[in-house]
């Protein structure tokens, strides 16, 4: 068995234990990802051309990392944000059916983020995407795979403890499913962060349904894009949206941590509604968004499970760059390093 956690700047023997751990982290996670939830593994892309709706525009704002392609006549490409509308395709083109999906190890930069113990510009997920019936376009549906992608963190997290006996299991036995609207409600006079930090305090893991619309006070709790996750559609609690984000209590950060975005994909009533909300109904010429407004795309659930975040956690490592490689101010390496935090 081998110990983890220090308190002063690692030895090149300890940083390559956390390099040790982080694949074990990895391989474990995806592997009982894979069997909960019934995916493949597949290759994907690093970047996509532009003009084609591809690429996840993420809150509608952030800049992707662009260039030219010489043997593309100069046709601009585009670096990935994620891959949430590429892996709908994919289904479709590997004629994957209904009930099972696909899993890839996605790469991606986001120039536009801002440094914090949590981000950096890169960004590596577990993108996944299942391939679902007309009829599962439910809450029901929706939670029980959430209560999937749980157990496999579950799972991930006593193999961890097993391996390394510095590390104490604390996920609770449950997620707690609470809607956007209804933490809103309890705590109308905080932030949306704010209203995440109580509940994930108070229960330990919850899944925030209904990100992206509009909620009773005219704001939406957090920005999605238009023409991915369902964020509009009516539900059976009486609130809207299919979609929604997975928020463990880091007993390391003392606070809300947030390491999957997902949902029930938009069909095509919801993609038109959200692109007119939304002032964008000139993407509906897009190849992605044509393809779906003409019924030839399957319906699907889908979502991105931060793999950097899911190391941290399982590690109960401080800093993200504790379990990635990325660029930082050497002003910011150098105060870590000095409290004992050593970056890749």
């Amino acid at each position: 068995m081998e110990t983890l956690i220090t308190t002063r700047p690692a030895a090149p023997a300890e940083l390559l234990k956390t390099e040790e751990a982080i694949s074990f982290v990895k391989d474990s996670f995806a592997r009982e990802l894979s069997r909960q939830l019934h995916l493949v593994k597949v290759s994907a892309p690093i970047a996509v051309l532009d003009g084609t709706g591809i690429n996840d525009d993420l809150n509608g704002i952030e800049r992707p990392v662009h260039f030219p392609v010489k043997a593309l006549a100069e046709k601009r490409a585009v670096v990935v944000h994620s891959l949430a509308k590429w892996k709908r395709l994919r289904l479709l083109e590997l004629g994957i059916e209904p009930g099972k999906g696909l899993l890839t190890d996605m790469r991606a930069l986001r120039p536009d983020e801002d440094y914090s113990p949590i981000h950096s510009i890169y960004v590596d997920q577990w993108d996944w995407e299942k391939h679902i019936t007309p009829a599962q376009r439910s809450i029901d549906f929706l939670q029980a795979t959430v209560e999937k992608i749980y157990a496999a963190l579950k799972t991930t997290e006593y193999q961890v403890a097993e391996q390394y006996p510095d590390i104490e299991p604390v996920l609770p036995e449950t997620i707690t499913f609470i809607y956007a609207e209804e933490l809103l409600m309890r705590y109308p006079d905080l932030t949306p962060k704010q209203r995440e930090h109580e509940a994930a305090k108070e229960y330990g893991a919850i899944f925030l349904i209904g990100i992206g619309g509009e909620l009773s006070h005219g704001e939406a709790h957090d920005g999605r894009a238009p023409d991915y996750d369902d964020w509009s559609t009516p539900n059976e609690a009486g609130y809207f949206g299919l979609n929604g984000d997975i928020v463990l209590w880091s007993p390391v950060l003392e606070t809300a941590f947030e390491v999957s975005s997902m949902g029930i994909r938009v069909d095509k009533a919801a993609l038109t509604r959200q692109l007119e909300m939304r002032g964008c109904a000139e993407r509906k010429d897009l190849h992605f968004h044509s393809l779906l407004l003409a019924d030839e795309l399957p319906q699907s659930i889908g979502g991105g499970i931060g793999q950097s975040r899911v190391c941290m956690f399982m590690l109960r490592k401080a800093h993200i760059g504790e379990v990635q490689v990325s660029i930082w101010p050497e002003a910011v390496r150098q105060e870590l390093l000095a409290t004992g935090i050593a970056l890749l």
